[in-house]
C-alpha cells in the first residue's frame, strides 16, 4: 500500500551572485541606511520606554519612517519594504528579549543571558531583505532583478522548487556575495512502502565524532585543527596590518577565505553524514545536549573541539532530513545515559578519563561509548512506544 504525507514548509536556495563594482557600491549603501534605520528604530523603542513607559508597536515604528525621509533623503534610494524589513529585525529582537525575559523569571535562565538589543556598529550590518518575491527581486534569466539596484548576475546551480516568498542578499567577510530565496515548499514527509524498520542510538563525543549502538563508529574530520596554523598566520598577518588601510581589508578578506574554506567542509561532511543515516535507519535517537552550557563549562581546549565536533549541526540536519525520508528522529535526557549499564540497568560511576564500562554487577564489559549508545537507543524507544498513541495511523 502507498502511503503519502505532506507538510509544507520554508526552505532556501542559496546562490553565489556577482554584482559589478557600482552596484556592490549600492548594496553596501542599502546595507549601511538599513543599519541607520535599525539603530533609529531601536533608540526610538528605547528611549520612549526608559521615559514615558510605554511600549512602540512595529506599526507605529513604521510611520515614523515615513516621517524619517522627510529629512533624511538617502533613505528614498533603498525600497521601502528592505527598510521595513529592517525594522522588523528589531521588533524580533525585542521579542525574543521578552521571551528570555519571562524564563529568567521562571527561573528557566541564567539572568546573564538574557541579552538586550544592541546596536549595529558599523560593517555589522551585512544583509538585507526583499519581503516579496516578484514585485521587488525576481530571477530574470541568468540575473536576479532588484529594485533600486539593477539587474545582478546570479549563478543559479540548482532549479527551484516551491513558492518564492523572500528574497536576502548577503555579503561575507570575505567579499563574496550571496542570495538566499526562502520558498514555500510541499515535502512528502513518507512515501511508498514502510521500510524495513532499523533502530539507532547515536552518542556524540569529542574522541569520537558519534558512536552508534550497532558498533558503527565515526571519526572526526578536525578540520580547525587541520588548518589552525593557516588561520594563525592569517591572523597575525591581520594583527600587524594598520587599521582603515587597504591592506588590513585584503588581510581580513583572506581570514575570511580560510575560514569560509572550515566551515564548507564542515557542512559538506555533516551533509552527507546526515543523508547516510536517514538512509539507513528508520528511528535514530540522539541526547538532548545543552551545548552552549558545555561550552561555558568546559576549558579552552575542549571548547574548540566541541565546536570544531559540530554536534548540534549533525542533530539539526538529521532531523530536516528525516521527514522526506520516513525516519523518525527522538532527543532523550542524556543524564546517566554514561554511567547506566545497558545489559542490567545499575548505574557504574566512571571518571570522564575512563573509555571502558565495566559493571560489577552482570559483568558487561564494554566501550564506554557504545554502552551509552545502546542505552540512548533504549530510551529513545520508550520515548517511541509513550507516544505511539498519539502518532497518525496508516
Amino acid at each position: 500500500m502507498s502511503i503519502l504525507l505532506y507538510t509544507v514548509s520554508l526552505k532556501a536556495y542559496k546562490f553565489r551572485i556577482y554584482p559589478t563594482k557600482s552596484q556592490e557600491t549600492l548594496l553596501e549603501s542599502a546595507f549601511e541606511t538599513c543599519r541607520y534605520v535599525y539603530n533609529r528604530t531601536l533608540a526610538l523603542r528605547k528611549d520612549t520606554y526608559d521615559h514615558e513607559r510605554e511600549y512602540v508597536s512595529l506599526y507605529e515604528t513604521a510611520r515614523e519612517l515615513t516621517k524619517w525621509k522627510l529629512f533624511k533623503p538617502e533613505l528614498k534610494r533603498v525600497h521601502s519594504q528592505v527598510l521595513q524589513n529592517a525594522q522588523v529585525r528589531v521588533d524580533l529582537a525585542f521579542n525574543s528579549f521578552y521571551r528570555r525575559a519571562k524564563e529568567v523569571k521562571a527561573g528557566k535562565l541564567d539572568p546573564k543571558k538574557i541579552g538586550f538589543p544592541r546596536f549595529k556598529g558599523k560593517e555589522r550590518y551585512d544583509s538585507i531583505t526583499y519581503p516579496q518575491y516578484g514585485s521587488s527581486a525576481q530571477i530574470i534569466g541568468n540575473c536576479i532583478h532588484l529594485s533600486k539596484i539593477g539587474d545582478v548576475r546570479l549563478k543559479q546551480h540548482r532549479d527551484i522548487k516551491g513558492v518564492p516568498k523572500t528574497v536576502t542578499i548577503s555579503k561575507r567577510g570575505n567579499g563574496k556575495w550571496y542570495c538566499s530565496i526562502a520558498c514555500e515548499v510541499k515535502k512528502v514527509v513518507r512515501k511508498g512502502k514502510p521500510r524495513s524498520p532499523k533502530v539507532v542510538g547515536i552518542d556524540v563525543g569529542v574522541r569520537k565524532l558519534a558512536t552508534l549502538s550497532d558498533g558503527t563508529i565515526i571519526e572526526p574530520p578536525r578540520y580547525l585543527m587541520e588548518y589552525e596554523a593557516t588561520l594563525d598566520k592569517a591572523n597575525r598577518r591581520l594583527d600587524k596590518a594598520p587599521k582603515g588601510t587597504p591592506l588590513r581589508a585584503k588581510m581580513r578578506k583572506q581570514l575570511g577565505r580560510v575560514y569560509e574554506l572550515i566551515s564548507n567542509k564542515r557542512t559538506d561532511f555533516t551533509e552527507k553524514l546526515s543523508l547516510k543515516l536517514v538512509k539507513d535507519y528508520t528511528f535514530i535517537a540522539f541526547e538532548n545536549l545543552q551545548i552552549d552550557e558545555m561550552v561555558e563549562a568546559a576549558d579552552c581546549y575542549c571548547e574548540k573541539h566541541i565546536m570544531d565536533a559540530s554536534w548540534r549541526k549533525l542533530m539539526d540536519r538529521t532531523k530536516c532530513k528525516a521527514e522526506e525520508a520516513g525516519t523518525t528522529v527522538v532527543f532523550v535526557d542524556p543524564r546517566n545515559t554514561s554511567q547506566r549499564c545497558s545489559q542490567c540497568g545499575k548505574i557504574v560511576k566512571k571518571s570522564r578519563s575512563e573509555t571502558v564500562h565495566k559493571c560489577n554487577i552482570c559483568g558487561l564489559i564494554m566501550d564506554r561509548d557504545l554502552n551509552a549508545a545502546k542505552n540512548i537507543l533504549a530510551l529513545g524507544l520508550q520515548c517511541r512506544d509513550c507516544n505511539k498513541s498519539q502518532m497518525p495511523t496508516f
